[in-house]
């Protein structure tokens, strides 16, 4: 797996974080300019998170960073802390397997988008972390609330349900 970050990069150079306060934005686009430098990378996205604690595309960066880094545990305690921001914000139980089509509009961008995109990325790391069923059970039930795959899950699912030609070990 690549170690590059997917964030989209803006004509300026800055990357596109989204509707986050100028604050915020600034020690993002700080910490991708010290990515190399993974120490003061992390402090500045934890400060980016101190400033903005609600703001969820500094759990995004954050989960990205240590997935990128091989620091699975932390993706994943990050992760679910998103989540649980974005079920505030949205007002829907963080407990994803509580949740059905119906508990919100799953379509609008904002916290559900967000909710949908971290469930999508705690299955890659639960994938990676060799819990292959833990993955399975969020990627169906993304299916279940999310049938058209706004966030691209069935990429994820593929690769899971491909680990069936291994022997099912994951």
């Amino acid at each position: 797996m690549s170690d590059e970050p997917i964030e989209l990069r803006m004509s300026n150079g800055r990357m596109a974080f989204g509707e986050v306060p100028e604050q915020i934005d600034e020690l993002l686009q700080e910490a991708v300019k010290a990515r190399d430098v993974p120490e003061a990378c992390e402090a500045l996205l934890w400060e980016a998170h101190r400033k903005g604690p609600r703001v969820l595309p500094v759990f995004y960066a954050l989960y990205k960073f240590y997935f990128n880094r091989k620091k699975l545990a932390e993706a994943e305690r990050v992760a679910r802390i998103g989540l649980d921001a974005a079920a505030l914000q949205g007002g829907f139980s963080a407990d994803w397997s509580q949740l059905t089509a119906g508990s919100t509009d799953w379509t609008a961008a904002g916290a559900a988008r967000f909710f949908l995109f971290t469930m999508k990325a705690l299955a890659f790391i639960e994938l990676r972390r060799h819990n292959r069923g833990k993955a399975l059970a969020i990627l169906a039930k993304m299916a279940e609330i999310d049938p058209a795959d706004q966030v691209g899950y069935g990429t994820i699912a593929a690769l899971a349900r491909g680990l069936d030609g291994e022997g099912g070990a994951a």
